[in-house]
């Protein structure tokens, strides 16, 4: 289990900008047996561990007190232009206590349909719902698309091996991966095409839109007069 210290944070709303200028990250630490808790990280540190850990991977915080909290890291906000982490939120697990968790899938392996026929992966599910307690969590969950030589060939959720302890939270008939056909020249040239818009069309649709606007009108100037009558 990796490590990371964080320190109490003083510097409260406006001013967690003075915490980023040190080189920090603001943070919140909050969850099982521990009020909410405002504190602050060394970004580097920070982000040597995200970048191994993810948001499923079990961190030991140090606190200032010297006492450690295990925790997952639960939420990362990041800056939109850079991509930097800006605010963390570090959730403290309770260990005896099952987790609700979407594990990021890695695909491997190569696809005969892709580099042999020159079709298309097409991955219609990123992530995999699980249940587990915190020290069964897994960090990634790989599925191997060897199996896909043809275009007829799908890889279901049902086909993924799952470490112990770790419990499914969706229907094991949905697909996971699959290689679609290459398209024709043809459908890629009728991609290309701009749609017909028809001239008689269009003056139709103004000549109603005017004649219905004409009726609204009457119908008011009829309705108004009726009323000073």
């Amino acid at each position: 289990m990796l490590e990371l210290a964080v320190k109490t944070r003083h510097d409260l709303g406006k001013k967690a900008k003075h915490v980023r200028n040190k080189g920090g990250i603001p943070a919140v630490l909050y969850g099982y047996g521990i009020e909410a808790k405002p504190v602050e990280v060394d970004s580097r540190m920070f982000e040597k561990v995200w970048k191994e850990t993810g948001e499923t991977s079990l961190v030991s915080l140090l606190l200032e007190d010297g006492s450690r909290k295990t925790v997952l890291i639960h939420d990362v906000s990041e800056d939109v232009l850079r991509g930097n982490p800006i605010h963390v939120d570090f959730y403290a697990v309770r260990m005896d206590r099952e987790l609700e968790a979407d594990i990021p899938l890695v695909f491997v392996g190569e696809a005969e349909a892709v580099t042999s026929l020159g079709g298309v992966l097409v991955k219609v599910i990123h992530e995999l719902p699980i249940r587990a307690l915190p020290k069964d969590l897994p960090h990634e969950i790989e599925v191997d698309i060897s199996s896909l030589r043809t275009f007829e060939n799908q890889i279901f959720v049902k086909d993924i091996s799952l470490p112990g302890g770790v419990e499914l939270r969706m229907e094991p008939d949905q697909v996971i991966v699959l290689v679609e056909a290459p398209r024709s020249e043809e459908e890629l040239a009728a991609m290309e095409q701009p749609a017909e818009v028809s001239l008689e069309n269009i003056e139709l649709a103004g000549k109603k839109e005017k004649e219905e606007k004409t009726e609204s009108e009457e119908s008011v100037t009829s309705e108004n007069k009726e009323k000073k009558e």
